[in-house]
């Protein structure tokens, strides 16, 4: 068993702007969320957290963590970065826009094709899919109580593997900003 936690929210998640691999800070409703989501989870214990390098999901995992006793060591992997959505990071609003290759990522997972220097699943899935192989698994066998600090299309990748998820359902689990989640292995 391991825990999972999406960033709070940013400006651009306010604008439904692609944050993709874009470093974009949390806002202030984003650093309440997640000192708001701390306090909720005090009594959960974590011994190591394994945070995206991005600094929505590290100033997240800072806030969550902060004070707590013994301390729960932060370590940045770059597998566990946002999936990247090309050129069209910055475009808004894109579930309203048909004609865009990336529109097809959330309305049609299972018919995506990525375009424009956008990562394609296969590449989301070979990267979280190794994380979860030579981290996630020998820390939870070890008995550590890990937690994964990271985003919304990251982190369902994260979850669909382990769960078994067809491309078709990928946004299923998809988590509110500083929505935590406790995934069996």
């Amino acid at each position: 068993m391991f825990y999972i936690l999406r960033h709070g929210r940013t400006d651009w998640n306010e604008r439904h702007m692609l944050q993709g691999d874009v470093d974009i800070p949390l806002n202030e409703t984003g650093r309440q969320m997640a000192r708001d989501a701390a306090e909720k989870y005090k009594d959960i214990e974590f011994d190591i957290c394994y945070c995206s390098p991005l600094q929505r999901a590290q100033e997240t995992a800072r806030i969550f963590l902060a004070g707590r006793q013994p301390e729960v060591p932060i370590i940045t992997d770059t597998r566990l970065r946002e999936m990247s959505f090309g050129d069209y990071e910055g475009v808004e609003g894109i579930r309203q826009r048909p004609e865009c290759p990336v529109y097809l990522l959330f309305e049609e997972p299972e018919k995506y094709v990525a375009k424009d220097g956008a990562e394609s699943f296969e590449s989301l899935y070979g990267r979280t899919g190794e994380f979860i192989e030579q981290i996630l698994k020998p820390q939870i066998a070890s008995g550590k109580k890990v937690l994964v600090v990271g985003h919304g299309a990251m982190n369902c990748s994260i979850v669909n593997q382990i769960r078994n998820t067809p491309i078709k359902d990928f946004w299923k689990d998809m988590q509110g900003n500083c929505e935590l989640l406790k995934i069996e292995l």
